[in-house]
């Protein structure tokens, strides 16, 4: 399998951010991928204030006509696609991730079980989390979906290995509070942190965060990586920079 970890640059236009990643699902399929991945919230990072006026616009319903778009990209390109969307279903709001497959349909849809994507003071009655955990088999291989802060539940983590997915497909999206695209720090304090999570879930684990200008509320400083069941890396994007980490599995 040829993966495709994209790393997009997050802007405040929803429909530029679209477009971008579907032109960059058809540049990595022009370069032979399987699968490509995006980040979380790709198309409108985790702009999310708690305040349901503002946040209940940024989500997409699944599937809805921006999905359709996604999931016909992937049919024209013949490719697995998974990307990290805000979900609205009627009133309620969800951090959630969809792969979509080479036919063009909603293969797996995950959506996020820990909190961490609002704050705490965020109505639950509009903020909503899942509990179900699920794998698809393919032709691929089996994949399953966490998000973000979900790797740091030691619950989910079990959930997971009982599992037995052959590849973890995680979008999330972290930035450092002043902003920074700091790649020291990211190798010294965080990088080896997200690796030895990985390596708890018994699967190989691919990891993508969305780039954005530190103006962007809750906004990313990119990077990916990818980390086999023995938690070593096969391959790594620096922080900072919009591109595809390509990579033979």
């Amino acid at each position: 399998m040829k993966a495709a970890l994209v790393v997009n640059c997050v802007l405040p236009d929803v429909d530029a951010n679209l477009a971008a990643v579907l032109n960059m699902t058809k540049d990595a399929a022009d370069c032979g991928a399987d699968l490509v991945v995006f980040p979380e919230a790709a198309l409108t990072g985790l702009i999310n204030n708690d305040d349901p006026s503002h946040d209940l616009p940024l989500g997409q319903t699944i599937p809805g006509p921006v999905t359709d778009m996604l999931a016909g990209q992937a049919r024209e390109r013949r490719v697995w696609l998974a990307i990290g969307i805000l979900e609205r279903e009627g009133e309620r709001l969800y951090d959630s991730a969809v792969l979509f497959t080479p036919d063009g349909e909603i293969g797996l849809k995950y959506r996020g079980i820990t909190p961490h994507w609002h704050g705490r003071t965020a109505n639950s009655r509009i903020y909503g989390q899942s509990i179900d955990l699920s794998k698809v088999e393919t032709s691929l291989g089996a994949f399953a979906f966490l998000i973000c802060g979900d790797l740091f539940d030691d619950e989910l983590i079990q959930r997971v290995r009982d599992l037995h997915p052959d590849w973890l497909l995680l979008p999330f999206g972290r930035c450092f509070d002043d902003g920074s695209y700091d790649q020291e720090r990211w190798d010294s304090e965080e990088k080896a942190v997200y690796m030895g999570r990985a390596k708890l879930t018994g699967s190989t684990t691919l990891m993508t965060n969305y780039f954005a200008d530190k103006n962007l509320r809750g906004g990313g400083f990119g990077g990916a990586v990818i980390v086999s069941k023995d938690g070593s890396v096969l391959g790594s994007f620096p922080l900072g920079k919009v591109g595809i980490l390509s990579i033979d599995l």
